[in-house]
């Protein structure tokens, strides 16, 4: 049994140190490859969830401008700031936007009707917002 499977943070520690040597050969490939993937899903997972906070504040605001609050602006400007440094981090992620948000934006109305308690839906079915109108921190849909 490796080390993968009875101390993860050792496993790291010892592949950190085969691939400084240059001991390529006695790497846990297989692993690594498992590893390597699973950073990159997570890094998908947090644009799909931080769209879907910012996507759900930003329907709140539109559909109840009643209601808007220092509190929704405070998280939309958060996750906009979120997301930012995300995409600053992995510029990657910028071209896989559009086949993210579709998934974000069901999140994000599920996540809306929710919290306002509407009993149907006012929502559009699809997001209307362009990705630069959900990013800019100028944007505010409904002002």
């Amino acid at each position: 049994m490796s080390t993968y499977e009875t101390d993860f943070h050792q496993w790291i520690e010892e592949q950190s140190a085969l691939l400084r040597a240059g001991r390529l050969t006695q790497l846990d490939v297989p692993h690594l490859i498992e590893e390597l993937e699973s950073m990159s899903a997570r890094e998908r997972r947090e644009l799909i969830n931080g769209l879907a906070i910012l996507l759900a504040h930003l329907l709140k605001w539109e559909y109840q401008p009643e209601r808007r609050s220092t509190s929704w602006r405070l998280t939309i400007n958060e996750q906009r700031r979120r997301l930012a440094l995300l995409l600053e981090d992995s510029p990657s992620l910028h071209r896989r936007l559009p086949e993210l948000l579709p998934r974000s934006y069901r999140n994000a109305k599920r996540a809306a009707l929710e919290e306002t308690g509407f009993l149907k839906s006012p929502f559009p079915e699809h997001c209307t917002y362009s990705m630069s109108e959900i990013l800019d921190e100028d944007h505010w849909p409904g002002d």
